[in-house]
């Protein structure tokens, strides 16, 4: 009985290692992109949550700082698997890009890589994927006028005041507009109970270490002059103070290593160049800045440091998530966030989406046919990456 369920534990977590690896490889267009992945393999196709766990995921994730699409991934992996799930489902989908661009920063050394007609191919697989996505949860999380005024409110109001804090602002907001909005009003979408495997204990624990290291590295920094020490404390610091995206963390980062002599606004130019072109999360732009200042090693040190405070957070705030969204008054309030990332994630597709990857007739020409395949005629993704990759190549 014993090895049994030693066996389904390792089952599963060699499925979420695969699953997630996959995703790493594939999941080409930044964080909200990252997302129409994430909600077409763990979602559609594997049901491994139901459409408004997810959605509640998505706007927890959306609400704390740091990596949102990472977040996501390692919640759902901790729902699968545990802590253990958690961890494995961050390594499938982080480490193809760090081995990337570790690569990269040894072999190039800071010379700049222009964009390749194929990544612009793949840029458009993101509309395709994220144009998806959006129909879905749109869908699901706006079905009546009162949220979907919400969610043209949080588009309006994110494309107009875009700023560090318009996202964290736009969804506080709406979180008082839906609990005066739905306070008294049941909610029966909530199908399954989610029953996150962690123990609340660790996951206060996580939020002391998190905060700890906030307030105490910037002290051990001064105190001991040491380099890693250093670093670890502008990785990690960084990655606690991001809401909206990984593309809000380069300013912090150029912030922190340029003026420090870490490395030369040529090189960090280089590696922003290469995390563009590869999948996975953007925060991942790490691994090849600490290996530019201290080689290999610098860059898994740089990249545990910039993910730890997202990771500690989302398993710190995970046990006590089901509890608050059942509750009626605060259920109220995810409604309305819910509609504001409907809108969010919309204005994001317009813009960095669409304004960067529809480019010409022909691109949306090819968006158009991706869209399709992916839609109507269900192609697989890893497919649909593919050819977008040829597409891009073709076209320009």
């Amino acid at each position: 009985m014993k090895n049994s369920k030693h066996y389904k534990g390792f089952k599963s977590l060699l499925e979420i290692l695969l699953v997630s690896s996959k995703l790493g490889f594939t999941s080409f267009g930044g964080p909200i992109a990252h997302l129409g992945y994430f909600h077409n393999e763990y979602i559609r196709k594997r049901k491994w949550m139901d459409e408004k766990s997810y959605a509640d995921l998505v706007a927890l994730c959306q609400f704390l700082p740091g990596p949102a699409s990472s977040q996501v991934g390692i919640g759902i992996g901790v729902l699968r698997g545990g802590i253990l799930g958690g961890i494995v489902s961050f390594i499938g989908f982080t480490l193809p890009s760090v081995l990337a661009l570790i690569i990269f920063a040894l072999l190039l050394r800071g010379r700049f890589v222009g964009e390749a007609d194929w990544i612009h191919g793949l840029k458009i697989v993101a509309v395709a994927v994220v144009a998806q996505a959006i129909l879905g949860m749109a869908k699901s999380l706006t079905p009546d006028l009162k949220r979907k005024t919400i969610a043209l409110l949080s588009l309006v109001g994110t494309l107009i005041w875009q700023s560090v804090f318009t996202q964290i602002g736009v969804i506080l907001l709406s979180a008082i507009i839906g609990f005066l909005l739905y306070r008294s009003q049941p909610d029966n979408d909530y199908k399954t109970k989610l029953q996150f495997p962690i123990s609340k204990w660790l996951s206060i624990c996580c939020l002391i270490v998190f905060f700890s290291l906030l307030f105490l590295l910037p002290l051990l920094r001064e105190i001991t002059s040491s380099n890693w020490i250093a670093i670890f404390d502008s990785f990690y610091r960084s990655g606690s103070l991001v809401f909206g995206g990984g593309h809000v963390v380069l300013p912090l980062l150029q912030n922190e290593l340029i003026p420090a002599g870490w490395l030369n606004k040529g090189e960090f130019s280089a590696g922003y160049g290469a995390a563009q072109a590869v999948p996975g999360p953007l925060f991942t732009f790490a691994a090849y800045l600490g290996t530019v200042i201290y080689g290999w090693q610098g860059g898994l040190f740089a990249t545990f440091a910039i993910f730890l405070p997202g990771f500690l957070l989302i398993v710190g705030f995970l046990p006590f998530w089901d509890l608050l969204r059942r509750n009626p008054k605060i259920n109220g309030a995810l409604m309305g966030i819910n509609a504001a990332v409907v809108g969010i994630l919309i204005a994001a597709f317009y813009d960095p989406i669409w304004t960067s990857s529809i480019l010409s007739p022909r691109d949306f020409a090819l968006a158009a046919i991706l869209f399709s395949l992916l839609v109507y005629w269900k192609v697989p993704p890893w497919v649909i990456v593919i050819t977008g990759a040829i597409g891009g190549s073709l076209i320009l």
